[in-house]
């Protein structure tokens, strides 16, 4: 079966195309600037990579353009839409109603937009794509796949906040965990690296990147993860500012004049390693200024590593094991300076890496030592392989 891998945002779509026989890319490609005077569009096929300047006004011409070019008689992967068997989606957010993956029906659309409210960035680009793809192929399954998901194993020790029980019970605001796709490919690729079944293993996914996250996966399941309700908690991040104490931003607005609207752009706009250093979000960046001496470079990376520290601590502990931890993402798969820094304190747990085997970039790689009692795997993540693998395990037979 052939599945097309759509992730909608506001202004982009980026899509897939997979053999799922095989798990072979067949196509892929990426929509900017949509809703825009001049949109740009990218797509690679049998070698051949094709770049031009159309305006795209909506996100439907957008999924009509994608299936244009999956079809064109010279570059085409497919000479038909019949060839394509299912459609996954990619769906930000599905709150407490959606547990796994779904296949798409009025129902599932009315309970994603009853989400969006959580996600408004997100969701409703998402939807958007799902409308224009059910529209454009029908009779074609459709599937979402919800990055929330993952998490909805968490138990209530680790996704009820210690506020009032009353905002929990009444307002359902809760830990609901995001980059869910990611860090269950990651941890699934794991195992299979390991040769034990995820069953058997305790295992920390680092998804690094601008935006960053990490997830205790205990026997296949997520038991907690850093993000939460929204995504500025957790680790440091590249603007954002990860965990603060409550009370510094009640005090800059009762005492010092900041608004709500204030706090909101700094925490996820103006903080992490860019408020830190003022230099920059690219870790990239801030490794060169440190190499030159720039002592506030040096304690932004210092800060970014410790944060993921106190996480892999914590959730070994929550786990009351650890196998391996898996690093993945921008700065996870790519970031070989970090990913020793990170390990540089975890002696503790048994964890030691091989520096030589950590000099790589997006490659999948046991970085462990020898005699490092934790596994240290590198592991670049594949969100839309995911995606299709939920998508296809669905749709068979439909």
């Amino acid at each position: 079966m052939k599945i097309l891998v759509i992730n909608s945002g506001s202004s982009s779509i980026k899509f897939k195309l997979i053999d799922m026989l095989n798990e072979t890319l067949l196509a892929e490609g990426l929509i900017e600037r949509i809703g825009l005077s001049e949109g740009r569009i990218k797509y690679k096929s049998c070698d051949k990579t094709i770049i031009h300047e159309d305006p795209v006004p909506d996100h439907r011409r957008g999924i009509n353009f994608v299936l244009d070019v999956l079809t064109n008689s010279e570059y085409g992967p497919i000479r038909s839409y019949n060839e394509i068997g299912a459609v996954g989606h990619r769906v930000v957010h599905g709150g407490e109603k959606f547990t796994s993956s779904v296949v798409i029906d009025e129902e599932v659309i009315q309970g994603i937009e009853d989400c969006s409210f959580m996600a408004p960035l997100h969701n409703p680009p998402n939807l958007e794509g799902i409308r224009a793809a059910m529209d454009l192929l029908p009779g074609i399954p459709n599937v979402a796949v919800f990055d929330t998901a993952f998490h909805q194993t968490m138990p209530p020790v680790s996704y009820i906040y210690p506020l009032p029980y009353n905002i929990f019970e009444e307002k359902r605001i809760r830990r609901f965990g995001f980059h869910g796709t990611s860090h269950q490919f990651v941890s699934q690729q794991a195992a299979i690296m390991m040769d034990k079944p995820i069953e058997e293993l305790c295992i920390i996914t680092c998804h690094l990147g601008n935006g960053s996250s990490l997830t205790a996966v205990k026997h296949g399941k997520s038991m907690d993860t850093s993000l939460g309700y929204g995504t500025a908690c957790g680790v440091m991040m590249g603007t954002r500012s990860g965990d603060v104490d409550s009370a510094v931003l009640i005090d800059l607005v009762q005492n010092f004049g900041y608004s709500i609207s204030d706090i909101k752009e700094m925490v996820y706009k103006k903080s992490g390693i860019l408020g830190i250093s003022e230099i920059s979000s690219d870790q990239r960046d801030i490794e060169d200024a440190a190499e030159e001496g720039n002592e506030r470079a040096k304690l932004a990376l210092d800060m970014f590593a410790s944060s993921v520290r106190k996480y892999i601590g914590a959730y070994a502990v929550t786990m009351g094991a650890l196998d391996a931890i898996v690093f993945t993402a921008g700065v996870g798969e790519n970031g070989p300076q970090m990913r020793e820094r990170i390990c540089r304190g975890l002696e503790v747990l048994g964890v030691s890496i091989d520096l030589e085997a950590n000099d790589i970039k997006g490659k999948q790689r046991d970085i462990s030592s020898p005699e490092s009692r934790v596994k240290v795997l590198v592991i670049p993540t594949n969100e839309e392989l995911m995606i299709a693998r939920e998508t296809n395990r669905l749709s068979e037979g439909k």
